[in-house]
């Protein structure tokens, strides 16, 4: 009981959620914007919508950049998402780059020397 005064008085109580409630993050508080130097490779966070829109998140991979896109509104569309998920493989084979499905609505597509790593952080090994 000691030790649990000690660390509640270092870091403070904190009151205990509930399983079924939901807290509010605000990570604004987080974020920091730094426009001073220019960064070589950026993490680009895309929704495709239809297929016209995926020539300008081919040519952000194309220039080197990280691109995140969420594939759910096309996801029915079977004949769309396999065009999509084709030329979106391709441009990651043309650069030497890589592609991976994240959870069912999102693809990532990286540019050379960056590699996906399927397996997840802290799951054990199999």
């Amino acid at each position: 009981m000691a030790q649990k005064s000690l660390i509640d008085r270092i870091f403070g109580s904190r009151p205990h959620a509930e399983p079924d409630e939901y807290l509010e993050l605000d990570l604004g508080e987080y974020e920091e914007i730094v426009e001073e130097e220019p960064a070589g490779t950026y993490v680009k966070v895309a929704e495709l919508i239809n297929v016209s829109s995926l020539t300008s998140l081919k040519d952000e991979v194309y220039k080197g950049n990280i691109v995140i896109i969420d594939i759910a509104h096309i996801k029915q569309d079977r004949v769309t998402l396999d065009r999509v998920v084709k030329e979106l493989r391709q441009v990651a084979t043309d650069i030497h780059g890589d592609i991976a499905g994240l959870g069912e609505d999102q693809i990532v597509v990286t540019p050379m020397s960056i590699k996906i790593d399927r397996k997840k952080l802290g799951a054990s090994a199999y």
